[in-house]
């Protein structure tokens, strides 16, 4: 055990909090000088960051609760996203179809002008009203639909990729490593973590932000002299995953009686993901899981509206999120605004604490910016906001299609599909595993689904991965075709490759350096 007295490091902010929110503040806050740890007590994205919707949208639905100001800075954060990063986002058309006995057609036709002209477009296409015909997806009642467009993230991978990013300009990133407990001393904060070892150590910093999520009022109880005034409600949103019930390219927003809405999006080229729902929820966030009555309900709105009917049987994956959403009195759950709070307690003179509360993922990036705005009073020397046109690791080229085929005049030995897997997951980050390799035998163990060991190795070594779900769930989507035999061969691969990286001084990934 390391002594806890003494304290092993010194850093400018302590990041505490491994999702999508902690490691865009780790990223905007070393971009601009100042020294970062960020530490996440499970793997990146571990919780809520990789249960979302998969969606950059503005959120057509926040409309009718006259949140103008969340959803304009979402449609134009909208357009900041998918230049940024084209490996992982990419324009997504939606239809809604219309059914009269719900929202009336002048109402949508209204919500999608507005959703047309808050903010600037230029890469997306506005909306229209389209005729549906005999031979497509829908029952044959619906004969209209509005279109408009949003766009798709691989939520997991961005949270992985602004981490990449914050390491490569000189951020400490501790992945399974917890804060057990927090002390003021003077202006600063001493801070004690314990890694996945088990041993624990101190590091001094002059602020902390609180970017745990749904964890973010029970994590203020372990901070000395501390108090919260916020309150939280803690929403559960469940998603599915069925073989895709159509196989045009467009995404589907089907309104319920209820009033709330679910997402029918292509997925992973032979799946449609279906979702979400809005729960309160209490206990551990890290535990939750669709319930029966979940999966009924989007089993029978999506048997409402398309002829490919579904069942329990259908289904191949599902998955949980728990949001923390800033309470409001009297609201039900779909009603609970997504805007987010940053709170900054202390000052030039005392040890500070920067809160986040709420937040969706499109606004991520802003989020971000906001809370090292609130920081850098404190760090005068700090340099301005810089991330707007900052690329993420990997998204260096124009187009995806002309990706792959660059790939693939390279690597022709390849199957074309496993390459454009490595384009929409990895962009050119894809080179650090394949560089120098010239025959299929070169990867490695083949794991099944195109999962080679060089990949694995390169997740293990580099992008902090773990575990079997680190790999087949956050940094890949391949557990959708791995059976459990190649899960549990992969498993043992994993647990083995990761004996060695434990077995060194520093349990974090190592500079993967290309041929």
């Amino acid at each position: 055990m390391t002594d806890q007295n003494q304290v092993a490091k010194e850093v400018d902010v302590l990041v505490v909090g491994g999702g999508v929110n902690g490691v865009g503040i780790a990223l905007d806050a070393t971009g601009r000088g100042l020294d970062v740890m960020m530490c996440e007590k499970g793997d990146l994205a571990g919780a809520t960051s990789s249960s979302s919707s998969k969606l950059i949208h503005g959120g057509l639905r926040y409309l009718e609760q006259y949140e103008f100001r969340l959803v304009k800075e979402a449609l134009a954060e909208r357009e900041v996203l998918l230049g940024k990063a084209p490996h992982i986002m990419w324009p997504l058309r939606f239809r809604l179809p219309h059914q009269k006995h719900l929202r009336p057609a002048w109402m949508i036709r209204i919500g999608l002008f507005l959703y047309d002209s808050l903010a600037k477009r230029n890469l997306l296409p506005g909306s229209k009203k389209i005729k549906t015909t005999s031979d497509g997806p829908l029952i044959d009642s619906i004969t209209t639909c509005f279109e408009y467009s949003d766009g798709w993230v691989d939520d997991a991978r961005l949270v992985t990729l602004n981490a990449l990013a914050a390491q490569e300009k000189g951020a400490d990133i501790r992945v399974r490593t917890e804060v057990t407990g927090a002390t003021k001393q003077g202006q600063s904060w001493l801070v004690t973590l314990k890694n996945e070892k088990g041993e624990t150590f101190t590091v001094k910093t002059r602020s902390i932000v609180n970017a745990t999520g749904p964890w973010a009022i029970s994590f203020l109880d372990r901070m000395a002299d501390t108090k919260n005034p916020n309150s939280m409600r803690m929403v559960k949103g469940s998603h599915f995953v069925v073989p895709k019930l159509y196989d045009s390219d467009e995404a589907y927003i089907l309104q319920n009686k209820d009033g709330r809405i679910v997402f029918v999006i292509p997925y992973e080229g032979d799946f449609s993901l279906v979702g979400t729902t809005d729960e309160n929820y209490t206990g551990d966030p890290s535990q939750a899981s669709i319930s029966e009555e979940e999966t009924s309900y989007l089993i029978e709105i999506v048997n409402e509206y398309f002829k490919n009917r579904i069942t329990k049987d259908d289904i191949v994956y599902s998955y949980s999120g728990v949001r923390p959403l800033l309470e409001e009195a009297n609201a039900s759950a779909q009603e609970l605004t997504r805007d987010y709070k940053v709170e900054m307690l202390g000052d030039k003179q005392s040890p500070v604490l920067l809160n986040i509360f709420g937040g969706k993922i499109t606004t991520y990036r802003k989020l971000s910016e906001a809370a090292v705005n609130e920081l850098i009073e404190i760090f005068p020397k700090a340099s301005g906001p810089w991330t707007k046109e900052a690329t993420l690791p990997g998204g260096d080229f124009a187009s995806q299609p002309e990706l792959v085929n660059t790939l693939w005049a390279k690597y022709g030995w390849m199957e074309k599909t496993t390459l454009e897997r490595y384009a929409r997951q990895y962009g050119t980050l894809c080179e650090r595993f394949l560089q120098g390799k010239s025959s299929i035998d070169e990867l490695g163990q083949d794991f099944g689904a195109g999962v080679y060991a060089a990949e694995v190795d390169y997740l293990i070594e580099t992008e902090w991965a773990r575990s079997l779900k680190d790999v087949i769930w956050r940094r890949t989507k391949q557990g959708l075709r791995l059976s459990q035999t190649q899960q549990s061969v992969l498993e043992q691969y994993i647990e083995k490759k990761c004996q060695g990286v434990q077995n060194t001084d520093d349990a974090g990934p190592v500079n993967y350096k290309t041929a």
